[in-house]
């Protein structure tokens, strides 16, 4: 197969400038040299890459579209083309990326005290540290208000009892951004450091997606959590789904990625897959109709990832902008995921190629931070200004 040289059918580079061009081709080499040889074995073992971290650091992945504090201060454009060339790599690396700098950084970055972001910060961004975030529980997924978790103030300390489930990183993470329900019914976010007393985590097994990702629960039964370690900057919802919102916008750009692989492999294939008077399929019309459909829906995502990507770094973007484009993107990547593999045939599901590792991925990329129906009904809100969902 011919190495990756891009998706670009309507001269999309042209609207890029050259820092937002450096930033990719910086991440296409990475994911080139270092995720695409080992990304296989990493999936068919189920076991995080771990030893990539310290790179991805050095590189300024982390936290990339933060100010200060080591943060490599990229525009959002650019930290979103970095996104779509991890996920092409593999969506497991970009949502540990993700989480590391939108979910962890970006709190202790927007709400935290002078204190907190600078015992944390930089070790996060160099990879010296872990971050894991916990807002989703058990029961209550796409209904956070709904959260049992619960933090009681006693003196200078929170007690903390409650659990969480589905979360990147659990197990390995340094702190966890973790919310919870207050006397006042106000949502708070604290910083639970690993080794607290009562504070556990464990590896969820047996996944047909993300398997090269850490997925973990947590659970706190009785932990004192030092006053120091709450968010002082944030009470309500708004706190976790301004986190979200920030992960979201990356994943609109890193489900591009996944679409590009899965496109381009077949692409390949098609031109010298041969059948039917030794002629190559891409010959015939339905292999084109498809290959059609995968390059008009990337282009068109590409548009819409960059334009609200130039909205976000114009202080503009809506959440319902980025509902969009997750939405939208997410669920082009997995339509041409399953389109590519037709195309593949039976080869499409062995794991000398990328495309069912991406499908599978993007299966739990479609559903998480945010369900596909959960962002139709964001959008709707927008346009009719009722909320369904209540």
């Amino acid at each position: 197969m011919a190495g990756f040289a891009g998706v670009d059918f309507m001269e999309f580079d042209s609207l890029l400038n050259d820092e937002e061009k450096l930033v990719r081709q910086t991440a296409r080499q990475f994911v080139d040299n270092e995720i695409i040889p080992i990304i296989e074995k990493h999936n068919r073992e189920a076991t995080f890459p771990r030893h990539l971290v310290p790179q991805l650091g050095e590189l300024g992945f982390f936290g990339a579209n933060l100010q200060g504090y080591g943060c490599a201060g990229m525009s959002n454009v650019a930290y979103g083309l970095m996104t779509q060339e991890l996920e092409r790599g593999d969506s497991g690396l970009r949502s540990f990326v993700s989480v590391q700098g939108a979910l962890v950084m970006y709190p202790i970055h927007a709400y935290g005290s002078e204190a907190q972001k600078q015992k944390w910060l930089p070790a996060l961004q160099s990879g010296k540290a872990i971050g894991c975030f916990g807002l989703t529980e058990p029961q209550f997924g796409s209904n956070p208000g709904g959260m049992l978790t619960r933090a009681v103030k006693k003196g200078n300390k929170y007690v903390l009892n409650g659990e969480k489930m589905w979360i990147t990183s659990g197990s390995i993470a340094d702190v966890a951004v973790v919310w919870a329900k207050c006397e006042d019914e106000k949502v708070r976010g604290f910083l639970v450091e690993k080794g607290t007393r009562g504070f556990k985590a464990w590896d969820v097994h047996g996944k047909w997606s993300l398997r090269a990702s850490v997925t973990s629960g947590l659970s706190f039964g009785d932990c004192e959590i030092p006053e120091e370690n709450l968010l002082p900057g944030v009470a309500g919802l708004k706190g976790p789904l301004g986190c979200l919102n920030q992960a979201r916008y990356g994943i609109g750009w890193g489900a591009l990625g996944a679409a590009m692989a899965c496109y381009d492999t077949a692409l390949q294939y098609a031109k010298t897959r041969k059948q039917f008077a030794n002629k190559p399929i891409a010959a015939h019309q339905l292999v084109q109709e498809k290959l059609a459909w995968m390059i008009t829906e990337i282009t068109k995502g590409q548009l819409l990832a960059l334009h609200a990507g130039r909205l976000k770094d114009q202080g503009k973007v809506h959440p319902s902008h980025i509902s969009m484009l997750k939405m939208n993107n997410v669920g082009i990547a997995l339509e041409t995921a399953r389109k590519a593999r037709d195309i593949l045939g039976a080869n499409g599901i062995v794991d000398d190629y990328c495309i069912m590792r991406h499908m599978n991925n993007l299966e739990s990329v479609f559903t998480y931070e945010g369900t596909n129906d959960i962002h139709k009904l964001v959008i709707g809100e927008r346009i009719t200004g009722i909320a369904a969902y209540v």
